[in-house]
């Protein structure tokens, strides 16, 4: 009987030990977990901007916002929003703190903080997927696009022939040929009937005078 009192009382006492551990160190989380979110992380980047870093809780995702203020440039402000699952890395749950500022170490190397990776995979965590890393969500203002600018359009060439191929030689129109003519013989005048008398009843050597006077006779 005295034996199973003395275990009950081991135990109890045990559980009790137990039980303060656990609240002690998730005091301790919840303490070093508020330090971050009440405690922002300041820097300048390379262009001297004056910049803080603001740890939040969105359901199952943890925020971060990195604002800044331009000291070189007067009236310059701008802000960028990053999130993810950091506490899936067991190293963070230890040190979240620390976790940012690995990636406030890159940050300040930078002359614009919101213009840097969209992604940022700190050492302590660096072999975790992307869901764990913190991945830029938005950014204001917003970078402008370059104008689009027109090239000026290159003079067309003619085109080269292909090699193997024949190209077709420009066709050129003729003037029509005019039409032969055939050059006839000049028609032979009818003999006269003075002249074919004469040559049937004069000597040829009188021919001229016989048809002289048989068409005199004649008309």
């Amino acid at each position: 009987m005295r034996a199973q009192v003395l275990v009950l009382v081991v135990a109890a006492w045990v559980y009790a030990c137990h039980a303060q551990s656990n609240n002690s160190v998730n005091d301790a989380n919840k303490q070093q977990q508020r330090s971050i979110w009440d405690e922002p992380i300041r820097f300048s980047t390379k262009s001297k901007d004056a910049c803080t870093m603001v740890v939040s809780g969105a359901s199952d995702y943890t925020r971060l916002r990195v604002s800044c203020k331009g000291t070189a440039l007067p009236g310059r402000s701008y802000h960028c929003d990053f999130q993810g699952k950091p506490n899936l890395c067991r190293a963070y749950s230890l040190n979240p703190r620390h976790y940012f500022t690995q990636i406030m170490w890159e940050l300040r190397k930078l002359s614009h903080a919101c213009q840097g990776a969209k992604l940022y995979r700190p050492p302590m965590c660096k072999r975790h997927p992307d869901e764990v890393q913190m991945s830029l969500l938005s950014a204001w203002p917003r970078a402008a696009k370059p104008a689009a600018t027109q090239k000026p359009q290159k003079p067309q060439t003619p085109a080269k022939p292909q090699a193997g191929k024949a190209v077709p030689a420009p066709t050129r129109k003729t003037a029509p040929k005019p039409g032969k003519t055939t050059v006839r013989p000049p028609m032979e005048l009818p003999e006269s009937k003075a002249a074919r008398i004469a040559t049937e009843y004069c000597w040829k050597s009188f021919h001229g005078i016989c048809t002289y006077i048989i068409g005199w006779f004649k008309n």
